[in-house]
């Protein structure tokens, strides 16, 4: 498991004015989980991920690894430690001058591993990574999705308990980032990894992971299961980034149409997550109680395997009996909330 508590990381000494570049991280990531960490550009995301490892050292609070807190460990116990925390990067960070062989081996020749050791294993993660065809081959003949499995193959050498994701699939197209997630999922199941990954693409929050955090000026804002921060996001940041993936602002359109009829009102936004997403609750409260329902616009899709919708609902009829129809929908596994006449 790991755990940061605290966390604070200043940069600048002496008389130099200090830049506080996350303050007061607190975060917990279950062994065998996917958790992903989002933000815009400066929002502390590498610097928190690079504390992990203490690439970049914290100014005050606890790095907790199975209960060990590395800040208190000596230069040779902390580079035991290191061993089991894997870190894939964004720009690769492979020798340009030697074989794929050799950069996947790099951990294990640090390591001092013997000669046929390092053979069997390299062709075996080489084999994992789905690039043994290549394992003679120089980076600048792979593309850049076959470079981000060989940092994968690498970054599993010293079979780690956590792997690090620092960006891992930014410059990468969507196939190629797909492909990587994919095998990222695999990694996870078939070697019981613990994955922290940081990006600023939302979507990839959506497709791989099973908890986030939002992250902004250093402060942890929101954090929770992928479905409630997608579902129900309490902070504007976080609805910035699930409108990114989930865009479900109605259409210009659909909004003149409203406002040329004059009926903006009793509009209703009602989100299904799980077995609510399936039932046929519109049709149910239509015919228990005495308004008519008409969809404006909405979305189905799924998040981690759990399907979602996301409806734009106009309620009409007695507003007495409306009420009550909104009542019966809270009360059952959805949410709905008026939209404001701002949003129209």
């Amino acid at each position: 498991m790991l755990k940061l508590e605290d966390i604070h990381k200043f940069y600048g000494k002496g008389k130099e004015k200090k830049v506080e570049a996350l303050k007061g991280i607190n975060l917990e990531v279950e062994k065998g989980e996917i958790f992903g960490v989002v933000g815009f550009s400066g929002a502390g995301k590498s610097t928190l991920i690079r504390c992990v490892n203490l690439l970049e050292r914290p100014t005050s609070g606890k790095v907790l690894i199975n209960g060990v807190d590395l800040l208190t460990l000596s230069p040779k116990a902390l580079r035991a430690q290191r061993k089991k925390i894997g870190m894939i990067f964004q720009q690769y960070n492979m020798l340009e001058s030697k074989t794929i062989f050799h950069n996947v081996s790099i951990p294990l020749i640090l390591e001092g591993r013997p000669k046929q050791e390092i053979k069997e294993k390299v062709e075996q993660l080489l084999d994992f990574v789905g690039l043994k065809d290549r394992i003679d081959h120089y980076p600048n003949q792979l593309s850049g999705g076959q470079k981000q499995r060989v940092g994968i193959a690498r970054a599993l050498a010293t079979d780690p308990d956590i792997l690090l994701c620092d960006e891992a699939t930014s410059a990468l197209d969507p196939n190629t980032t797909e492909a990587v997630l994919d095998l990222l999922r695999k990694v996870r199941d078939e070697f019981g990894l613990t994955i922290l990954m940081i990006t600023h693409e939302m979507n990839v929050i959506r497709d791989v992971c099973d908890k986030m955090a939002v992250i902004e000026n250093g402060v942890i804002v929101e954090q929770g299961p992928v479905i409630d921060v997608f579902t129900e996001p309490k902070t504007e940041i976080a609805r910035s980034f699930v409108q990114t993936v989930l865009n479900d602002n109605l259409p210009n359109s659909v909004k003149k149409l409203i406002s040329d009829s004059n009926q903006v009102s009793n509009i209703y936004r009602i989100i299904f997550k799980g077995a609510s997403t399936g039932a046929p609750l519109l049709s149910t409260t239509a015919k228990q109680f005495a308004v008519d329902l008409n969809v404006i616009h909405g979305l189905i899709t799924e998040l981690q395997g759990i399907p979602f919708g996301n409806l734009v609902v106009q309620f009409s009829g007695d507003q007495q009996e409306i009420q009550r129809a909104v009542q019966f929908i809270s009360e059952q596994e959805a949410v709905i909330r008026e939209v404001s006449d701002n949003a129209i």
